[in-house]
């Protein structure tokens, strides 16, 4: 079933691509001869929403994108526990820069989180803090970084395990992500994306593979302010786990064509998601 759901959209993308239209050449630029302001391309971020951009960063320049503030709050029953978890994250960042004209280096870092749990059973609790996780990401555009009705990346992607007092599991893991765009009927636009991740198992003696895929759809509201609504789903192969479902929205303003304010919501729609988890951000092109 998945090879043909697999094949079936490898087919849409296919035709999708050959109505794509024509495109400026910007072959020739690169990290250190950039991209002029004149053929820059509308600035694409991979926030607010899960749904990664299918356009890469433009050759020679740098992205900023980072949660100004971003609370996560999830009250769990789960394996005889009831447990109480609130999280705030300040201030994780993605830092991009375009290396080539369809590719672009990406180092995320979670800068600072703080990170409550409260046993109901025994009204004990634990606060932890400090440094998180660093992925590395790399995009590669396939197709439709600068023209065409859609387009198509491929992102491989390693997190190092620089986390500090467990807030994270302490091991090097990997995976790679295909994000899709493709302009809509009436100025709405549409994202999807599937990823396969190789994490350890919660135990520590193996690792599993987890599958993600999400869906989006965005629209300008009234002038620089535009909406979002998506949803997302992740899977996986280890043995006991739960599937994780969530209803996400939000905004985004375009203060300017580099700058971009953003806020928004992922709500939990199955019990092994988070219940809550608002956030506001902000994202910068030089």
């Amino acid at each position: 079933m998945h090879v043909v759901r697999a094949v079936a959209l490898f087919g849409v993308f296919q035709i999708a691509h050959a109505f794509a239209g024509e495109s400026p050449d910007k072959s020739g630029y690169n990290l250190f001869r950039p991209v002029p302001d004149a053929l820059l391309r509308e600035m694409a971020t991979d926030r607010p929403d899960k749904t990664e951009s299918a356009y890469t960063v433009d050759a020679g320049h740098y992205q900023i994108e980072m949660d100004l503030l971003t609370y996560t709050y999830d009250r769990s029953n789960g394996g005889g526990e009831h447990l109480t978890t609130k999280a705030w994250a300040i201030a994780p960042i993605n830092l991009k820069v375009g290396v080539l004209n369809n590719v672009d280096l990406q180092i995320i870092a979670e800068t600072y989180n703080i990170q409550w749990t409260k046993d109901r059973d025994t009204n004990s609790s634990t606060r932890v803090s400090g440094f998180g996780d660093l992925l590395l990401r790399c995009k590669i555009n396939l197709w439709g970084n600068d023209g065409g009705p859609s387009a198509l990346s491929v992102m491989p992607l390693v997190k190092i395990p620089t986390n500090q007092h467990d807030l994270g599991n302490g091991a090097l893991e990997g995976g790679i992500i295909f994000p899709f765009a493709m302009d809509l009927p009436a100025d709405w636009g549409f994202g999807a994306q599937a990823e396969v991740d190789h994490l350890q198992n919660s135990n520590g003696s193996d690792y599993h593979q987890e599958f993600s895929n999400t869906v989006t759809v965005s629209h300008d509201i009234v002038g620089k302010l535009a909406g979002y609504m998506e949803l997302f789903s992740n899977v996986s192969n280890e043995s006991g786990a739960k599937w994780i479902a969530t209803f996400d929205f939000g905004f985004t303003y375009a203060i300017t064509r580099d700058i971009q304010l953003d806020a928004g919501m992922n709500i939990g729609l199955t019990d092994a998601a988070d219940d809550l988890n608002p956030f506001i951000g902000l994202s910068m092109r030089y």
